[in-house]
């Protein structure tokens, strides 16, 4: 029998289902990071993120015997990382602060925006204006834009037509431009050289 290191995903998560103590926690040790990234570029907030890994570790936890294969289970778990984001939106109407996380993931959406030449401030000004899209277009946008997901990856996490992550991309994208144009003239008449405010707390 393969170490539990060495078990396929769907494996393991059969194993789990049919009782092995370890399974899942291999499962978890694998995905984690990911897992992560989507809740705290997501939710923005790293405490309702944590709190949203938890709820969504709980869900798969418990929902693995219902797992169909249909699907890889990477996909399975960040649906329901996804769904316990908006579970959590829902209930305390969360309106995700400046999040806590490389600056390089937010500049994947800034060479897209006019005058990328100051990388952090723009990345800053994309995490502002991420905050103002509806929460159906930015889930789109960190699945496609941050996370690397194909169209079709996304609508598969997502549970909508592949078109739908289209138009909700495109709208997000159209929504942030003049967003970041808005921030980085404010800012930059208000505090040359400077990101308003003091910047990210040390």
């Amino acid at each position: 029998m393969h170490r539990v290191g060495e078990v396929p995903d769907k494996e393991l998560l059969a194993r789990h289902a049919q009782g092995d103590p370890h399974a899942f926690a291999e499962l978890v040790h694998r995905h984690r990071d990911r897992m992560w990234a989507v809740a705290v570029r997501t939710l923005g907030d790293p405490e309702e993120a944590a709190d949203a890994l938890q709820d969504a570790c709980l869900s798969a936890f418990r929902a693995a015997g219902r797992f169909r294969g249909d699907a890889a289970v990477t996909t399975w778990l960040h649906r329901i990382v996804v769904n316990a984001c908006l579970d959590r939106i829902r209930r305390k109407s969360v309106r995700p602060a400046t999040p806590m996380g490389d600056d390089a993931t937010f500049d994947a959406v800034a060479p897209k925006m006019p005058d990328p030449t100051d990388a952090h401030g723009v990345s800053l000004d994309v995490r502002t204006a991420l905050e103002q899209l509806p929460y159906e277009q930015r889930a789109a946008l960190v699945l496609v834009d941050m996370m690397g997901y194909s169209v079709d990856d996304a609508a598969q996490v997502m549970e909508v037509p592949p078109g739908t992550i289209k138009s909700r991309c495109a709208r997000g994208r159209a929504r942030l431009a003049p967003l970041l144009t808005h921030h980085r003239n404010r800012r930059d008449g208000k505090n040359v050289g400077g990101v308003e405010g003091g910047g990210m707390p040390k």
